[in-house]
Order: structure tokens, then sequence, then C-alpha cells
């Protein structure tokens, strides 16, 4: 089982000819709206990718649609609660190279009741995982609870925080940052990626794929990703976080589980939106067949 403290999110994207520059009003040519939110991405990616997943949440009185749309997906959501916060909301624009700029209101996504986390995670058994991302209240004290269990505890670190990474350090049986945020947290620390206290990172690099870190064999799995005309790279990651996760859970090795990830994040990439853009595991393997 694969429990997820993560952000819900109502996505709004603009698409643009080209991303506005400081000061700068630019008219959209289109605009959508469906499920987002790191923490809900990577949970549907989790259920597309045939894993189990239990979402643990929070959204406002106008969130109900996102959960339905979670379940929809096959994600567990008998943990999401409702706050007297907004719901969250992304605005995300994309340009013509689907490149894009995000802002996010976290709302209820702050608002993470300790009681039920507490109570959620007490039902884990060893060897069960625990995702974290950087977007809702309660990280530090849930990987605190999970890693007490002993369960593997996984921590996709956006949007980075240098400090909020360390607090959670001495839980953490996984790191998962891009090639930017390694290099920031390994300046703050004063170290190499290698030699980070976890027993692994991961770090991604876009286009040019993905590097699993065992920093106990001090060894370094490079994965590439696979050439496709992008459409739209909003949630990329975050499929690719869910994917490799999924993997790791069903007893995939590292190599296994990177690879069908950086597929299902190249599927990603050509469709748009977020959520509704993450494939199914038979797309994935039909895509590596």
């Amino acid at each position: 089982m694969i429990y997820n403290l993560g952000s819900i999110n109502a996505d709004y994207f603009y698409r643009l000819p080209r991303l506005p520059g400081p000061g700068e009003t630019l008219a959209a040519t289109e605009m959508s709206s469906g499920l987002g939110g790191k923490g809900a991405n990577q949970s549907v990616a989790i259920a597309r990718a045939g894993a189990e997943v239990c979402h643990i949440g929070a959204v406002g009185g106008d969130g109900r649609w996102l959960i339905e749309h979670l379940a929809e997906a096959g994600v567990d959501t008998r943990n999401i609660q409702f706050s007297t916060r907004p719901t969250a909301h992304a605005i995300v624009m994309i340009d013509g190279q689907g490149e894009n700029q995000i802002v996010i209101f976290p709302g209820a996504n702050f608002d993470q009741c300790p009681d039920t986390v507490a109570k959620v995670l007490s039902e884990g058994r060893p060897g069960d995982w625990l995702l974290l991302q950087n977007e809702t209240s309660q990280q530090a004290e849930a990987a605190a609870l999970a890693a007490g269990r002993d369960l593997n505890v996984v921590y996709s670190a956006a949007p980075f925080d240098a400090d909020a990474v360390a607090r959670l350090l001495p839980s953490l049986t996984l790191l998962i940052m891009n090639e930017v945020e390694a290099g920031q947290l390994a300046e703050v620390l004063g170290t190499q990626v290698l030699h980070l206290p976890v027993a692994n990172v991961l770090v991604t690099k876009g286009a040019r794929g993905a590097d699993w870190h065992d920093t106990r064999l001090m060894q370094t799995l490079s994965v590439p990703a696979f050439p496709v005309a992008p459409v739209d790279t909003t949630g990329a990651g975050d499929t690719f976080t869910g994917y490799v996760v999924a993997g790791l859970s069903t007893g995939s090795s590292p190599q296994t589980a990177l690879r069908r990830a950086a597929a299902a994040a190249a599927i990603s990439v050509t469709r748009t939106g977020t959520a509704d853009a993450i494939p199914t595991i038979a797309e994935v393997e039909a895509f590596l067949a």
C-alpha cells in the first residue's frame, strides 16, 4: 500500500503564444480546468500504474468534484477531509512550446488534520510506502510517524525548500529532486549528492533523463528520457514520480521502475492537462513495446 499525504488543487490552464514578461499583459487563446496538485497528480499516476494508493488530503467545500475525479482514477479517497479554507488552486500558463509558468494558492492543503494523518498511518505495515511533497502541512510529523512504523518514506521535494528537506532527511528512504534542486541542497548542506544522509536519491533531469543514486553502495544508475514532441510539460514530473513509487512498491528494480516512469512522462507531455494527461500502465507498456 502507498499512502500519499498530498496536495489537491483545481488547475486552471491558460494557453498563450508565449509566456509573459514582468509587467506584461497577454490574452490567452484557450482556457480549461481540471484536477491537479502535485499530490493528486502523483496519486493518479500511482493508481494508473496499477498500485494501491490511499490519498490523505483536504479540500474546501467547493472541492467535492476533485475527490470524485480522484476516485474515478482508482484512488482511495476515504481520508480526504473537508476544510473551512478554500480549495487550493493553480494558475497554469502554457506557451506554444509546451513550457509553463505556475502560480499556486495553497488553501486547504495547509489545513491537514493531525489526528487523521496519525490514524491512517497507524494502519500502515512495515514495507508500505508514504509519499510526501512540499505542498501540505504535517509533512515532518507524518514522515516521523511512518519511519517509526518501518514504512518506506519518499519525499518529492517540490516546491523546493532546503530547510524542509533537511528536517525530513532523517526519516527518508528516497529523496526525489530535479537537477537544480539537488545542486542547491548539496550547496546548503556542504556535501555531494552521493554523500547525503538518505539511502537513495533520485535526480530528474528533464529531457536528459534521471539519475538514481544509491548512497550506501556509492553507485549511480542513469536512465535516459524518451524523445517526444512536447505539447504541455505540466505534471510530467509528477507522472514520473508516481510511476517510480508504484513500481518500487510492487517489487520492481529501480532500473525497471525508472524506465516505465520515463515512458509514462513522455506520453504525458504529448497531451494537455495534468492528471488527465497521465497514461495507464497498458498505454505505457504499448509505448515501450
